[in-house]
């Protein structure tokens, strides 16, 4: 069983230790966050240290490591930590939910966060340091690139490129064969049709309080 530290203390580092602990080959044995951020010696009854010290008191030769943080500031902030315990030599380890359909046999990325109910079709490709919330539907042929965050049931159709950086709402759509380009934001239950700019924000019209109360149509 690989021994794993995670970064973070936040809802995603909760939630990995659940997700690595109850449905992984991995044992979790510490956690880390920056020297300036932490304010306790322990989290979830494990022990938590400054990240800087990672190196020194879990080397990359005996543990792995994974970065449990949101898309803070479109994925950068998660980026620039992956990055680092690269450097440094750690494995990186992934989750990939025993409740994922993952048809593909193209090799995952690493640090990825992948939950359940996802549908992964074959042919897809999916780089490293990407998050699938849970309930997605990942179509044949498409590509996902690195430091990406995808919510829940979020539909990417077949032969989709998504680019580096990107986040995708929940119950956006993507049609099929569009390249959403780096950096791209999805709002939530916004509809692509074509190919994004870079950096582009895109949102769907918002619902509309009509003069009638919900007692006054009839069902």
């Amino acid at each position: 069983m690989a021994q794993l530290v995670i970064f973070g203390t936040g809802d995603i580092a909760r939630l990995a230790h659940f997700y690595f602990q109850s449905d992984s080959a991995h044992q979790v044995v510490a956690f880390a966050v920056d020297r300036a951020f932490r304010n306790a010696e322990s989290f979830l009854g494990l022990p938590l240290f400054d990240f800087q010290d990672l190196p020194a008191r879990y080397p990359p030769n005996q543990f792995q490591a994974f970065i449990a943080v949101s898309y803070a500031k479109m994925n950068h902030v998660r980026a620039e930590k992956y990055l680092q315990a690269k450097e440094w030599g750690y494995q990186m380890a992934s989750y990939v939910s025993s409740r994922c359909s993952l048809l593909t046999t193209n090799p995952l990325g690493d640090n990825c966060f992948i939950l359940e109910d996802n549908t992964i079709q074959p042919f897809v490709t999916i780089g490293n340091n990407v998050t699938l919330w849970s309930g997605n539907h990942i179509g044949h042929d498409s590509i996902i690139e690195d430091h990406t965050f995808v919510s829940s049931h979020v539909v990417i159709s077949g032969h989709v490129r998504v680019g580096s950086y990107c986040f995708l709402g929940v119950n956006a759509t993507i049609h099929n064969s569009i390249t959403l380009a780096p950096e791209t934001l999805v709002g939530a239950g916004a509809v692509i049709a074509q190919d994004t700019i870079e950096r582009g924000i895109y949102v769907p019209a918002r619902g509309e309080l009509l003069k009638k109360r919900s007692d006054q149509v009839n069902m």
